[in-house]
């Protein structure tokens, strides 16, 4: 089978705005290219250049902040839910090096009195951007719109009911992680490490906005990389392992990694968005992909107690934290 060149690419027009046909055929594309490659290039959303670019400027400013200023917004007890996660404190899973990279993590703002806002931590925002908040929030209320459209369409993809996933994930711990990753040189160079070893996703589905460089590469199914790039105004999106979970496997996560730039000296922003469930959703393999021909179902867990599981595999979670009501960060992502 002849390794494609590039990520395919679909419309979200098509879905949200156009006629029986049109849906038939987003849906169509949407579900062979997530099934065939893992990843796909979505356009026609409302996440516009006027709300991205303000985001990465405000990202920027609270990476440039010195050290010291930083770390007051790291929350290590917590490991890592919400505000700023060190330089080479994560690493993926099984892998002995920290990936190089620092990030900030925004949760779901809900209103007072939210059955969820007492289980959900609340978000932290640095007093030195004011305008972070709002810019964030922005990016993150317009990437849910999207990440909804796009289950839907996956569920209907594989003849479920059309809120089979967003069931699991309306209102979910879904978090949005500007990432910087360090010029390659001084005490950023670890010998060995990269931006981003090779993992898979833990949620459901992650977005992708074009990144302020490139360096993501995703393994094809034949297992050859391959740079997983989007146009300006492009998201990309791919399935995680949770996904994979409750379809045993037919809409599996798909590796990827974030390689280091040729020269070392360049910086590199991101900003993935992860679609979680909420914590007591239950993530089962779904009827239609249990039995002959398929691998033995997993057994049922919560979303909470999948991500517990899997941020102690990435170094988010370890014993000292065990006691902490731990209910979402644990992500990964170019």
């Amino acid at each position: 089978m002849a390794i494609p060149s590039e990520v395919p690419k679909v419309d979200l027009r098509d879905y949200t705005h156009g006629d029986a046909a049109r849906r038939a055929r987003f849906v169509d594309a949407l579900g062979q290219a997530i099934s065939s490659l893992g990843f796909v290039r979505v356009s026609g959303h409302e996440v516009v250049p006027e709300l991205i670019e303000p985001a990465y400027q405000a990202a920027r400013a609270f990476f440039s902040l010195p050290e010291e200023v930083k770390e007051r917004y790291w929350l290590p007890r917590g490991g890592g839910e919400r505000g700023y996660t060190p330089f080479g404190f994560e690493h993926a899973r099984d892998q002995a090096q920290p990936d190089l990279k620092e990030f900030w993590h925004v949760g779901r703002e809900l209103p007072s009195g939210h059955p969820l806002a007492a289980v959900y931590p609340r978000n932290l925002w640095p007093a030195e951007v004011p305008e972070f908040k709002r810019r964030l929030l922005s990016v993150y209320e317009a990437l849910d719109r999207v990440g909804h459209a796009l289950l839907q369409a996956l569920a209907m993809y594989l003849g479920e009911p059309v809120d089979r996933f967003t069931a699991l994930t309306t209102e979910g711990n879904t978090i949005l992680r500007p990432i910087h990753y360090p010029p390659v040189r001084g005490e950023h160079y670890i010998p060995g490490a990269v931006r981003a070893a090779a993992h898979e996703d833990i949620n459901f589905i992650t977005l992708l906005m074009t990144s302020t460089s490139a360096g993501l590469e995703l393994l094809t199914r034949e297992g050859q990389w391959m740079p997983a790039n989007a146009l300006p105004g492009e998201i990309l999106a791919d399935t995680g392992d949770m996904m994979s979970r409750v379809t045993n496997g037919v809409l599996p996560a798909t590796t990827h990694r974030v390689i280091n730039p040729p020269d070392g000296n360049s910086d590199r922003l991101s900003m993935p968005f992860f679609v979680h469930p909420r914590p007591d959703a239950v993530l089962t393999v779904l009827e239609r992909f249990r039995g002959a021909g398929f691998p033995p179902p997993a057994p049922d867990i919560t979303g909470y107690d999948f991500l517990r599981q899997r941020l102690r595999e990435i170094g988010l979670l370890d014993e000292e934290t065990e006691e902490v009501d731990y209910r979402g960060a644990g992500h990964r992502g170019g």
